[in-house]
């Protein structure tokens, strides 16, 4: 256990030097897209490519059963079975991508053409882009299983070169633009094609070198009982997924059917500072799951209950850290970031980072059930709350004035009844009592959101307009948030241990 500790040490602070990395060049990339796409070109790439991201349930979908499955046997140490494992999992995510090239090319292209806002002028490029997000979208598919393995085996160190690898390229993306003398939004999404071709290539090369179960792929030596397993497993969580992706880009369609593509920029700039804060709470999670299935195959469920509490309190403190302050200097980030931004961005960022926040306790649960296999009844119930996301906002357009913000507040209020739900079903799975996550998880984290939230308002009221105001907000609600996670959010044993840290630390 000390070793898996100190494992997961290590992948969490590889992939937080990682997470820093990727956030400077992302906060520059997107401010120079939009900057040289424009407002209306940046919604149309968002939007149309968000059609076909919408297949995206099945990318993850068939990338949680690759990752369960091979994770799985892995703590079983069974290296015959792993490799039939991935065999059948590759073949599985082969038939999805041609499932993915039919929907694109039929219903989806339907849709594209008949019910989005596109301004007539653009509606050429609009068309590229969709086509390249097809195969795209095929290619993310394709190096699923390759990805599972690399964070199955938790060799975290090859996921952050390769990741960081894909970020450069797309920061080069980024002065190729400026300069192309083509249609920019056209050469963009080629651009992307491109990058994910690369990435999908180097995934093959490093897993075929490293991972014995990946070398030597027939796809036609089929295990038809497995193919059957793994199968009934991804379908019933693409019951799950397709609410996910239901409520993300069919949100972002609704906001382009009832608005405008200067709403869809909005939302996306909001979207992409999200990606970048949920990296707090990702990376450490991230770093735990691999150990957090290992330990159910191995029937350590003591082990697995300490993983879920750990998961779920850290990653909200670490999600509190940055959105706090992010929410509060809103006004003043976007402006020193993107300079002007369309209207509805600062709101739209204030409450979907609320709804990371939900992200951070939902996520251990979701791979609680998940290690046990047994998810027939949580993807259906978890599936039909948040399904009823998007019909809930479209009556709302539809037969009210209230402003794009209502589709968020519906957002959160689904996801708290769902977050019920789950509870629900998956404790009595992993045998942990109710009132035991309850007193460990959320009568921590509760009262620290409150006091912090509430005396970093204080502070945020008082504070000048300007540099100094800035930097004595961040500041203080930092502070503010450390000193209410120790009072408030950490157990006697937690405070021993780090009150012994501190006077290490002091000592050297």
């Amino acid at each position: 256990m000390q070793n898996e500790n100190k494992r997961i040490a290590y992948n969490t602070v590889l992939l937080y030097v990682r997470m820093g990395i990727l956030v400077l060049i992302s906060l520059y990339t997107s401010r120079m897209i939009l900057k040289t796409l424009g407002v209306e070109d940046f919604g149309i790439n968002n939007v149309v490519g968000g059609v076909i991201t919408f297949l995206g349930f099945l990318t993850n979908s068939l990338a949680g059963a690759s990752s369960r499955y091979i994770t799985f046997y892995l703590g079983k140490g069974n290296l015959p079975e792993l490799k039939n494992i991935f065999q059948n999992i590759v073949l599985i995510h082969v038939l999805f991508a041609g499932v993915v090239f039919l929907i694109g090319e039929t219903v989806g292209l339907w849709f594209v053409l008949t019910q989005l806002n596109i301004p007539a002028a653009r509606e050429h490029a609009a068309m590229w882009v969709y086509q390249l997000s097809i195969l795209t979208s095929m290619g993310s598919l394709l190096s699923t299983p390759f990805n599972a393995a690399i964070i199955a085996h938790e060799k975290m160190s090859a996921f952050a070169y390769l990741t960081l690898g894909d970020a450069l390229l797309k920061l080069i993306a980024v002065f190729v633009l400026i300069y192309i003398p083509a249609d920019k939004l056209i050469f963009y999404a080629l651009y992307m094609f491109t990058i994910q071709a690369f990435d999908f290539t180097l995934y093959i090369l490093y897993c075929k070198r490293h991972f014995e179960e990946t070398k030597d792929i027939q796809l036609r030596q089929t295990d038809r009982k497995l193919f059957k397993d793994i199968f009934s497993y991804a379908g019933w969580t693409m019951n799950g997924n397709l609410a996910i992706f239901g409520y993300t880009q069919g949100l972002n369609i609704l906001l382009n059917i009832f608005f405008n593509p200067v709403v869809n920029a909005a939302r996306g700039i909001a979207v992409q500072v999200q990606s970048i804060a949920n990296n707090f709470c990702t990376n450490f999670q991230m770093a735990i799951n691999p150990q957090l299935t290992k330990s159910y195959a191995a029937n350590h469920l003591e082990r697995m209950h300490s993983l879920v509490v750990a998961s779920s309190k850290y990653s909200v403190y670490l999600m509190l850290l940055i959105c706090i302050p992010l929410s509060l200097e809103a006004d003043t980030v976007l402006s020193w970031w993107l300079g002007s931004f369309p209207a509805h961005t600062k709101s739209f960022l204030r409450l979907i980072l609320f709804t990371s926040i939900l992200f951070c306790l939902s996520n251990p649960i979701i791979n609680s059930v998940h290690a046990t296999g047994r998810i027939k009844k949580f993807q259906i119930v978890e599936g039909t709350i948040l399904l009823l996301i998007v019909p809930i906002s479209y009556l709302l357009l539809r037969f009210t004035t209230l402003p794009p913000e209502v589709v968020f507040f519906v957002h959160i209020t689904v996801e708290i009844i769902a977050q019920y739900a789950r509870l629900r079903i998956v404790l009595p799975l992993i045998q942990m009592p109710m009132d035991a996550y309850v007193r460990q998880v959320l009568c921590k984290i509760v009262p620290v959101f409150v006091l912090s939230v509430g005396l970093s308002l204080l502070v945020y009221r008082q504070a000048p307009d300007n540099f100094i105001g800035f930097l004595l907000v961040c500041a203080s609600s930092t502070l503010i948030l450390l000193g209410c996670i120790y009072l408030l959010g950490l157990s006697p044993q937690e405070k021993t241990m780090v009150k012994n840290k501190l006077t290490t630390l002091r000592k050297r």
